[in-house]
């Protein structure tokens, strides 16, 4: 229970119940001189921070990956400290009277196994009469673009970017006052980005809407936003206004925290092309060190030949032939459920295959000694999961990343050196003592990044590394794969992100319908493998 002040202008409130302020004029939400603290953390989330959010309102919170905008959130709803107990003061507190909430992982928030049974449940705490429910059921899902062959479907059978959709169908069959939306677009393919939005914004109406979303461009487009709320890396209120107003006038904050706005991925490329064009002459003056993308006297990571990945003796994956190179960066595309998450699976020893598959010159593949396999793979594979809770194996930040180094006898020294600067690479600084589950989806993602990258395995396969990443953040992940691939490292990985495939991946690989299609080497890729066959030759490279 928060104790309020007497003289506090808020009323403390739990669970929406407000005495003595008339409904119309009260706030939708709000929090005054809120202070809040994780136990075993050294700076407070916030300090002092009065916001409040009214009747109507479309109010986006902007600001750098771990900033404090989904404990806010939750905060503003009342799970913070009503359902999660947290540390927190604040002299006055207001909740909405109904709320709907959707979280930046859609497994956290379900309740039942099945797809139907899941909505049902919705419909049923409303007392939905259950003719009725089919119905409602089947539009809150074409609403958000989800269509199922069948609606009776396991959860778990579902992409992350199919479960987000289908936690926001169950949102809207709430019918909230308020809706809380947490990243929900950032496991989706473009297509199905457009889908939530236009879905949020037909169903807006009405009603308050509090998002917390780091690409923005369609929010914007579509009439989402009427105010933005730009919070700095401590969780400091750095400013508010329209965003037509706010944009201009903190440019300066927007680009020294690294927040998505337009012209980020030309102004990023820009200055990767220089970079590149700088070690390209580098490695003129030191031709021991060469760019590795050449295929003319090397052999193959990984071989593919009548490959096939199985889901409960289901086949989910195809590729009939496909080849991986040292110094490869393959951008892995297609629309969610396609199948891009099994294939990194397969790959990985982590689902049944059939067919041919050889790492690193040893033939592995086929239903039989599949722990040998995953072993196997291990060894010459790091592996980022979609959910990067799923990979971590200690309480532990430190730990976590130290944890591969520790299994390949690295001396301690070694050890402290490198991860202190994975910490400060990925932007973990501060959280080396913190429990990986006490991270921010975007910290846990970093954490799981580094955490496969730091061993040097000769193939890294990451699944959607940059979803839920600032602009900063996600550059310090791909100028981390750019290194390793330009010394070597087969890059593979699953992105919804056109930029990367366009302007990052050297060659890509297209999956439709559980099927994999090498399209082959990009521009980029065409451009390095000719400039590397240069360097190779001593031809000058002109800048």
């Amino acid at each position: 229970m928060i104790n309020a002040m007497s003289s506090s202008p808020f009323n403390t409130t739990i669970f929406g119940k407000v005495e003595g302020v008339n409904d119309k004029l009260r706030p939708a939400a709000a929090v005054q001189d809120l202070r809040l603290k994780f136990p075993g953390a050294d700076a407070f989330v916030f300090k002092d921070l009065s916001f409040e959010v009214q009747r109507g309102e479309k109010l986006l919170l902007l600001g750098p990956s771990g900033c404090g905008k989904s404990t806010l959130l939750q905060v503003l709803a009342g799970i913070i400290p009503g359902l999660v107990e947290v540390p927190l003061r604040c002299s006055g507190q207001i909740l909405p009277s109904s709320w709907g909430m959707l979280f930046q992982d859609p497994d956290t928030q379900f309740c039942m196994p099945y797809v139907d049974e899941e909505l049902a449940f919705v419909l049923e705490n409303r007392g939905v009469p259950r003719e009725e429910m089919l119905p409602r059921m089947q539009e809150a899902l074409k609403q958000v673009g989800l269509i199922l062959e069948a609606i009776h479907l396991p959860i778990e059978s579902l992409s992350q970017g199919m479960k987000q959709r289908l936690a926001l169908a169950s949102i809207l069959l709430m019918d909230p006052e308020v809706l809380l939306l947490d990243e929900p677009s950032a496991l989706l393919d473009p297509e199905g980005r457009k889908q939530i939005w236009e879905a949020v914004r037909q169903i807006a109406e009405h009603r308050t809407l509090i998002i917390v979303e780091h690409r923005i461009e369609e929010l914007l487009q579509l009439g989402l936003v009427d105010r933005v709320a730009l919070f700095g890396p401590q969780g400091q209120l750095l400013g508010q206004g329209e965003p037509d107003e706010l944009f201009p006038r903190c440019q300066q904050e927007l680009e020294a925290y690294g927040i998505w706005q337009p012209g980020v991925w030309n102004r990023f490329w820009a200055a990767s092309a220089v970079t590149e064009r700088t070690k390209r002459l580098e490695r003129l003056k030191h031709p021991e060190h060469p760019d590795r993308l050449n295929h003319l006297e090397q052999r193959p990571l990984i071989e593919l030949s009548g490959f096939r990945g199985f889901r409960r003796s289901r086949p989910v994956i195809q590729v009939d032939r496909a080849e991986v190179y040292p110094g490869e960066f393959i951008a892995v595309t297609g629309p969610n459920g396609a199948g891009k998450s099994s294939l990194l699976l397969a790959l990985m020893g982590l689902l049944p295959t059939e067919g041919e598959y050889s790492l690193c010159g040893t033939k592995t593949g086929g239903r039989k000694h599949r722990k040998r396999r995953v072993r196997t793979a291990s060894e010459a594979i790091g592996f980022v999961f979609q959910n990067p809770e799923f990979q971590f194996v200690e309480n532990e930040v430190e730990r976590e990343i130290a944890f591969s180094l520790h299994e390949k006898g690295v001396s301690p020294d070694e050890i402290t050196l490198r991860v202190k600067q994975a910490i400060d690479q990925f932007g973990l600084a501060g959280l080396g003592q913190r429990h990986p589950y006490q991270l921010s989806l975007g910290q846990k993602r970093r954490l799981s990044v580094a955490g496969a990258a730091i061993t040097g395995k000769s193939v890294l396969l990451l699944d959607e590394p940059t979803f839920g990443q600032d602009a900063v953040n996600t550059f310090a992940i791909l100028n981390l794969c750019e290194e390793l691939r330009a010394g070597g490292t087969a890059i593979v990985m699953v992105t919804h992100e056109e930029q990367i495939a366009e302007m990052m991946a050297t060659r890509r690989w297209e999956v439709k319908d559980g099927v994999m299609i090498d399209r082959g080497l990009t521009e980029r890729g065409t451009d390095i493998a000719r400039g590397a066959s240069r360097e190779y030759l001593g031809d000058p490279v002109t800048v």
